[in-house]
């Protein structure tokens, strides 16, 4: 009997949850296969989709949803909420399901995360387990084993921002959504300038999450975007430790643009805002990195 093919498109979702969504699967004994690197193909054709609301993030996922059309059983789109009360997420993350059903015609499986009405991560994994008929035992085998992986790979990316802490050169905090800055299609470029110029890149996702919740309450008690919060909460973490901060958004990210402008008005450290609207041409966004790194070596 052939294998239940499950596609995981490489954007929005994926940095967070592509390593618990393939253990699961994996263990269920499906094929898991996942959509090909982010390029200017993947891009065209997410916008040929879109909407001009749409981030180019949102753009980005619509092209990488439809590149695995005809090639998977099932393409895994959640619609993710919140994790509470003040924990909220993007207005995309809770219309990924909807807009991707009545732009894409793929079959898709889907669960939810709403914290405010009990539906939690675990039930939604439950949920499609069920779908893909296995048993609660399977289910909860799988599940499991996903979650044990998922921490212990997210424990090491931890140790490892922290490790480059004590590296030598300006240490510089690259503040963006996980599904920006490590796509290496936008954050290449951006990469390779800041190395290119003695720094070292830190990452805002890269922390433990409960940790730089707590720190965001320096720059705002009121803010309630998780991860927004928790972008801002490794600025507060490390500001007596690192040199610079980028922050880095895709346009037109309304919760980016309200929060950066925030925080950018409170720290006291050399910070670029760099806002991605194309990659076509990245003379001006290593012009800019370049100046930037020119500051902190003058300092």
């Amino acid at each position: 009997m052939d294998k239940i093919r499950i596609g995981i498109p490489r954007g929005l979702f994926y940095q967070e949850f592509h390593t618990k969504w393939r253990y699961f699967f994996e263990h269920l004994g499906c094929e898991v296969i996942e959509s090909e690197k982010t390029n200017q193909q993947v891009i065209k054709n997410g916008k040929r989709l879109a909407n001009d609301e749409m981030c180019l993030s949102f753009q980005t996922y619509l092209g990488h949803v439809t590149s695995l059309k005809g090639k998977v059983d099932y393409i895994i789109v959640p619609r993710i909420d919140n994790y509470g009360t003040d924990l909220q997420t993007c207005t995309n993350f809770l219309a990924a399901y909807d807009i991707v059903k009545n732009l894409i015609d793929v079959p898709l499986l889907n669960y939810n995360i709403d914290y405010e009405n009990h539906e939690t991560e675990k039930k939604g994994f439950f949920k499609m387990g069920r779908q893909l008929s296995k048993s609660y035992s399977e289910i909860r085998k799988a599940y499991s084993l996903a979650c044990k992986m998922d921490k212990m790979i997210r424990n090491k990316k931890i140790s490892k921002n922290y490790n480059r802490m004590s590296s030598s050169g300006f240490k510089v905090l690259v503040v963006g959504h996980s599904y920006t800055i490590h796509d290496d299609y936008f954050m290449r470029p951006i990469a390779d300038q800041i190395e290119k110029n003695s720094g070292v890149l830190i990452y805002s996702d890269e922390f433990d999450e409960s940790v730089t919740r707590k720190a965001s309450k320096k720059y705002s008690r009121e803010l309630y975007w998780k991860y927004q919060k928790e972008a801002i909460g490794s600025i507060a973490l490390l500001e007596n430790q690192i040199d610079g901060v980028i922050f880095i958004s895709t346009f037109p990210c309304g919760p980016d643009s309200l929060v950066n402008e925030l925080v950018m008005r409170k720290i006291h450290l050399p910070h670029l805002n760099l806002v991605i609207d194309d990659m076509d041409a990245t003379a001006g966004i290593e012009t800019r990195i370049e100046s930037f790194m020119d500051m902190l070596y003058e300092r």
